[in-house]
């Protein structure tokens, strides 16, 4: 399974009234860390963009929250590729601050063309992400 960790600080706009990160700033970080596992790896959205002709459309998200983020954490948010079908892939990921699990979540995407038509992920791809 590859996995990667890449680390964030809250930053003040992400947060709430209350002091706590909105809820929605987690799909952001989740982006994030699957951008940097796929640079890790060796490859790029831009690359499966431009060269592959590819798209990675969100098919489903789901996030468990099970303690809150604030102002100035360092998170680290592990990503990792548990899942290839065909046409998709899922990603699942686990916030942390220090030795606390703030959440658990995953996605996963559907591979299309750029009008939106699913496609086969591509054998290079599946190689490097198996």
């Amino acid at each position: 399974m590859i996995k990667h960790t890449t680390s964030l600080r809250v930053r003040y706009k992400e947060t709430d009234q209350m002091g706590v990160v909105y809820y929605s700033n987690y799909l952001v970080w989740f982006e994030v860390a699957r951008a940097e596992l796929l640079r890790n790896i060796g490859r790029t959205y831009r690359e499966i963009e431009e060269e592959m002709g590819l798209r990675m459309m969100v098919l489903e998200a789901e996030c468990r929250y099970k303690s809150p983020a604030r102002y100035d954490d360092l998170l680290d948010i592990a990503c990792s590729v548990t899942k290839l079908g065909n046409s998709s892939i899922t990603f699942t990921y686990r916030v942390t601050r220090d030795l606390d699990i703030l959440a658990e979540a995953e996605t996963t995407h559907v591979f299309t063309d750029i009008t939106g038509k699913p496609k086969r992920m591509p054998q290079i791809l599946r190689e490097v992400l198996s």
